[in-house]
């Protein structure tokens, strides 16, 4: 089952640890920050720990599995694009019957903890299935392949929402379109790491599409990404402790962009924003709550 010296001496669940990309955590955390923010502004700060326990555990099982699920897409051109080379599936350290047999098991985890949701969460949790299924596949054949994973993201938005307040109000609304924003300009940051890797594979992505552009382009998705929090922030009277850690998300997401317009910018930097990223929204995150009250 492993290919290299060097992986034969991998034990087998460490190999699926990697799979499931646990051993990057920013990605795992990146999909549970909006999840977060969505349950505990909808529950005014004080969401039940049950209904937090469950969307922490929902979102590292969906995640487990868009990873897999994308490895399995991506089996034949990860090989070539060099920061993913080394993936279980790609360098066939893990066989694609494994990769299936984790993805479902992914999916049955995350199934089983939407069971716990109401009606409507529920459903949402059904429909966000196909979104990250197709995902990894919109990359042939769609222009922006990133807004896909913004709706996605978006998803766990309006499931969380929900699954307070058992319906979708406009701060809801709200919410999900920073939300899409956000996710639109970290991904995109990510993506012009892989930009001369996708063109020579002949995939699209974000980075590509708004080429020289792509500073710009995140810059202002970020702008709106500030505009959407601070109208919800207006909607639901956040206190002072939110605009506090909005004005500094504001100062962070102004000097990635003010960085990004830097020529001859290394390939480690789009990482790095990446994670800072995950920062961001976690400081948002504490804002928002203590913002509650």
């Amino acid at each position: 089952m492993l290919s290299t010296p060097k992986r034969n001496q991998e034990p087998v669940w460490l190999v699926i640890m990697r799979l499931l990309r646990w051993h990057k955590p920013e990605g795992r955390l990146i999909l549970m920050i909006p999840a977060l923010w969505a349950v505990f502004l909808a529950a005014a700060g004080q969401p039940p720990l049950a209904l937090v326990g469950v969307i922490v555990l929902g979102t590292l099982a969906t995640s487990a599995a868009g990873c897999v699920v994308n490895d399995l897409w991506d089996k034949d051109i990860d090989p070539e694009v060099e920061r993913t080379r080394d993936r279980p599936l790609a360098s066939r350290a893990l066989s694609i019957k494994v990769g299936i047999v984790v993805a479902i098991i992914a999916l049955g985890c995350a199934a089983v903890l939407a069971f716990y949701l109401n009606p409507l969460s529920f459903w949402l949790s059904v429909a966000a299935v196909p979104v990250i299924l197709l995902y990894p596949g919109a990359k042939r054949v769609f222009p922006v392949p990133q807004l896909v994973l913004s709706i996605a993201w978006g998803f766990a938005v309006l499931i969380s929402w929900s699954a307070v307040t058992q319906n979708i109000s406009q701060p809801a609304w709200l919410l999900w379109g920073a939300t899409v924003l956000w996710t639109l300009g970290f991904d995109t940051v990510y993506a012009m790491s892989d930009k001369e890797d996708d063109r020579r594979i002949g995939v699209n992505s974000s980075a590509l599409f708004f080429g020289n552009y792509a500073p710009l382009a995140i810059s202002i998705f970020f702008a709106g990404t500030i505009l959407l929090l601070a109208w919800l922030g207006v909607a639901i009277n956040l206190h002072i402790a939110f605009w506090i850690t909005l004005a500094l998300a504001t100062i962070g997401w102004g000097w990635q962009s003010w960085r990004l317009a830097q020529p001859d910018l290394p390939n480690a930097a789009y990482a790095q924003m990446f994670r800072q990223n995950v920062w961001l929204g976690f400081i948002l995150l504490a804002g928002m709550i203590a913002g509650c009250f």
